[in-house]
């Protein structure tokens, strides 16, 4: 067990798998309770988040979970009231909740589009809101949201709707960075390139593809370093954005992809 998160409490947005295997969210909240910090996951699927939960336990560990639908104001309210209840403060924001529906206008329902933004954007706003009044009376925290290099560069299919909500997620964060650093709250941004998570191996994803091997096979081939990154390349660089070794970093985006937008122009 690691000290880097010592006596931290971390809030995490989207802590389940949506498959088999290590998402985000899970690889994110099992190494920050491995640094040493008390975890508060949540998710909206309770199996999901429990998996997570009994990982983290196994470990030796402390964790405690909700389940939370982070698109939903009263959910999220609740969700923030339950960690301050356990744990009695928050140190870190982890905003992790995201999807992704491929096509453009003219492809996507109104609805689909509603939905995307309300997960993707929606949930860190109503996260923050209650949050950040909980570290300014602490006098400060670290936020971190996961967006994508989709916000900069084309995935080579459309997908505008994510696009767009990930872009969001930019200068949403650079807001929060420029006017809450007087407050000592950080806020930095995670842009994951083409990575190996469960969430690609769902359907809406691989059908742009026509295989899961078939993804697998371009998107690797795409990476100067050879392959796709994992959920743990993400959680690691969230340890770190979440550690006081970050102490003087804010508004950044920081991009985790093996060096493939080296090669779009």
């Amino acid at each position: 067990m690691g000290e880097r998160l010592k006596n931290k409490v971390v809030f995490v947005t989207g802590a389940g798998s949506v498959g088999p295997g290590w998402g985000n969210g899970k690889a994110a909240a099992a190494q920050f309770a491995r640094e040493g910090a008390k975890v508060f996951a949540s998710d909206i699927n309770p199996e999901a988040v429990e998996e997570t939960a009994s990982i983290i336990r196994s470990e030796g560990g402390i964790v405690e979970t909700t389940v939370c639908d982070a698109a939903d104001a009263l959910s999220v309210e609740h969700a923030v009231k339950a960690c301050m209840a356990a744990f009695g403060r928050i140190d870190v924001l982890h905003n992790n909740v995201g999807i992704i529906d491929p096509g453009g206008p003219e492809d996507l329902t109104e609805e689909q589009w509603d939905r995307l933004m309300a997960i993707n954007v929606k949930s860190m706003y109503l996260t923050c809101r209650h949050i950040l009044p909980i570290m300014t009376a602490q006098g400060g925290g670290s936020i971190i949201n996961i967006s994508s290099i989709a916000s900069t560069h084309s995935l080579g299919y459309s997908c505008i709707s994510y696009s767009a909500s990930k872009g969001a997620v930019n200068a949403f964060t650079r807001d929060i960075a420029l006017n809450y650093g007087p407050k000592n709250i950080r806020c930095n941004t995670i842009l994951p390139g083409l990575m190996n998570t469960p969430l690609i191996h769902m359907g809406n994803v691989t059908d742009v593809y026509g295989s899961t091997e078939e993804m697998v096979r371009q998107r690797d081939a795409l990476i100067p370093l050879g392959k796709m990154g994992d959920g743990f390349d993400v959680a690691h660089a969230a340890v770190f954005l979440a550690s006081d070794e970050s102490k003087h970093i804010t508004g950044i985006e920081l991009v985790i992809d093996g060096g493939v937008t080296l090669k779009v122009r």
